[in-house]
């Protein structure tokens, strides 16, 4: 719990009415930023103290909270609220350069933050018991500051030397049954989520240049959670993605290693226009991209899709049954009349424990938007739409402290009984 330099007497209870600070409340209170705070004041040693560490945290904090877009425009607020400058810890506004100098300390102490989230994610999973048993993961395009590549590839704080451009394909089919297609770009980073889809929080998360692959860096979310929680990939049952992530590698590693049932979509990558493939060992059943499987009748030729019957974990086995009722009439002579069991290992990309025709599929499918309002709450409650930061290593630290005051406050709202307004970021309920 962050302590705070109270300059002026006043107290919580006068302000939290209002609503305009218990969200700061709840971030200082919760956040367990004791262990950062005692390290970054141990290495400033004993140089000026015009700006106690702490008090320079807080304001920090109280500029993600409150969504300032800059530096500057935290200034301005402190510089006219001086219940702010008290709260924070402050006696003066601090100089631009002041903050300069911090954000530089912090940036040689990230693994700090990433610490402090991993506390967080931790303390959450103790608070509530479902917390990770249902994931979803995604990315997130982040802009830079800058409007492009700086041909003066010399640093000198101000070009932005890390970014790269980024492009994000979206595709859906419309009601008259026509596709359509939008390509998104960019040019600056991308923040990988994992996130709670029950709770709608992170659990995960990497950043990185724009034009980083979504399959390759959900691997490393993968590490990562490995090495830092190992306890949650135990306990989660699904992991929901969209098409971008739809890699066998990725979906082979959820299940057999974690025992995670994946649900990501799949992109259509049959060439030629192949619409179906034969299932081995069958001379009259075939299976399309999308997972259903079909037979084929040996009397009439007649195409039935088969019935999902289900999985069997110690086979490794989908099992489509006979079709939906359907009267067949070459059933006596059909190799496959009492049903067949297709085994993941036909195609890791295409058959999985959930099958993806299935209506669970489906149901499990939506929690995917799960991540989309985690990452709609960064751009609106969290400023990300209207930022000034340029480079790789100010990017890492402003979406790890990010997370951090969302699971804080979340965490807060938790322990204060107040779980139904675990997602109450912009102000507080009445």
């Amino acid at each position: 719990m962050a302590i705070i330099p109270q300059l002026e007497l006043f107290s919580w209870e006068e302000i939290e009415p209002l609503g305009d600070l218990e969200r700061l409340r709840l971030v200082l209170e919760h956040l367990p930023d004791e262990a950062l705070m005692a390290h970054l004041e141990k290495s400033r040693g004993h140089g000026r103290d015009d700006y106690p560490v702490r008090a320079m945290w807080n304001s920090m904090l109280a500029g993600i909270v409150f969504q300032h877009p800059s530096i500057e425009s935290l200034r301005r607020e402190l510089s006219r609220n001086g219940q702010l400058r008290s709260i924070c810890g402050l006696r003066a506004v601090p100089s631009a350069a002041a903050y300069t100098r911090f954000l530089r300390s912090l940036m040689r102490h990230g693994s700090w933050i990433e610490s402090m989230f991993d506390e967080l994610v931790k303390a959450l999973s103790e608070e509530l018991p479902d917390f990770g048993r249902r994931l979803a993961m995604d990315s997130k395009a982040i802009a830079s500051w800058a409007s492009r590549p700086p041909k003066e590839k010399k640093e000198d704080g101000r070009r932005d030397l890390d970014a790269e451009y980024g492009a994000k394909t979206y595709r859906g089919t419309r009601e008259d049954g026509s596709t359509w297609e939008k390509v998104v770009r960019w040019f600056g980073y991308k923040l990988h989520l994992v996130v709670d889809a029950q709770h709608e929080l992170p659990v995960a998360y990497t950043v990185t240049k724009g034009s980083r692959s979504d399959v390759k860096e959900g691997h490393v979310l993968l590490d990562e959670m490995e090495k830092r929680h190992p306890e949650m990939l135990k306990k989660a049952e699904v992991l929901t993605a969209d098409r971008g992530y739809d890699d066998s590698k990725l979906l082979s590693r959820c299940w057999d290693e974690y025992g995670i049932k994946p649900v990501i979509d799949t992109r259509r990558m049959w060439k030629d226009g192949e619409q179906t493939r034969l299932l081995p060992g069958h001379t009259n059943v075939v299976y399309d991209e999308g997972g259903a499987v079909y037979c084929y009748c040996p009397e009439t030729g007649a195409r039935q899709q088969m019935s999902n019957g289900g999985f069997e974990k110690d086979r490794g086995t989908v099992c489509p049954a006979k079709a939906y009722g359907i009267t067949c009439q070459g059933r006596e002579q059909c190799p496959v009349a009492g049903g067949v069991r297709v085994p993941l290992a036909v195609d890791r990309r295409i058959f999985t424990p959930i099958a993806r025709e299935s209506y669970k599929w489906a149901k499990e499918y939506r929690y995917r938007t799960a991540v989309e309002r985690v990452n709609s709450r960064l751009d609106v409650s969290f400023g990300f739409e209207r930022h000034t930061i340029r480079g790789l290593a100010k990017m890492r630290i402003r979406c790890g402290l990010a997370l951090c005051v969302m699971l804080a406050m979340a965490l807060g709202r938790v322990r204060e009984k107040q779980q139904e307004r675990m997602r109450s970021l912009v102000r507080s309920v009445s």
